[in-house]
């Protein structure tokens, strides 16, 4: 039986031929490359703007969820309330550890004063969202806006995880540019299939880095 071997260690993430396989349709994304992707993302922010947002890991976003008023001490070293663009990979995983059906993206913005929810397949993860948007308003420390934006719709059953990367991506980008609208139109099907190939490209061009090499 060929070996599941790591094809990639990069910054937290550690990623595995069996991860990466993952990229190519009709596959679901796991946390672990929604992790690196997010690790990878942030690592690519102007140092000036980087110190301003956060990507939260899926197993934080998780915590967040599950473990309600105890994530302030836990999470007071990411300093959350000085951010003014945060954002959450959400699960429908009930439980705490790694698993789920279906992934969105909740985001915290300063201007906006609250919680945005992007959910490629409308109504299915709000109320896990809604959970993570209370107990981090206990860190931000006060009753915030939230709301269900209007997200990218996915057309099929299994890309729910690339929207997330795509519409984070497309966050982020945005305040690095001191846009002021929300603009996710060019996120279409095809816009996220070809995505799909770019990261599997990323991954390969970072696993030719010695230092990154997981051989």
């Amino acid at each position: 039986m060929q070996m599941d071997k790591v094809v990639l260690s990069y910054g937290d993430s550690l990623l595995r031929s069996s991860d990466v396989a993952l990229l190519d349709a009709p596959q679901w994304l796991n946390d672990n490359i929604i992790g690196f992707t997010f690790e990878f993302l942030a690592s690519s922010l102007v140092p000036s703007r980087a110190e301003r947002v956060a990507f939260l890991s899926p197993e934080v976003s998780q915590f967040i969820k599950c473990c309600g008023s105890e994530i302030k001490e836990f999470l007071q070293p990411l300093d959350l309330p000085n951010k003014d663009l945060v954002l959450l990979p959400v699960n429908d995983n009930a439980g705490s550890e790694a698993g789920g059906t279906h992934w969105s993206l909740l985001a915290y913005l300063r201007r906006f004063h609250g919680f945005l929810h992007f959910d490629s397949s409308p109504g299915t993860n709000a109320p896990h969202a809604r959970c993570m948007a209370k107990n981090l308003s206990i860190l931000f420390g006060g009753n915030l806006r939230y709301e269900e934006e209007e997200a990218p719709l996915q057309h099929n059953s299994y890309d729910c995880g690339m929207y997330v990367i795509c519409v984070a991506e497309a966050l982020s980008e945005q305040y690095v540019l001191g846009c002021h609208n929300i603009n996710l139109q060019n996120i279409t099907p095809q816009y996220v299939t070809q995505k799909r190939k770019e990261w599997k490209e990323i991954i390969r061009g970072l696993s030719c880095q010695p230092q990154n090499s997981g051989f």
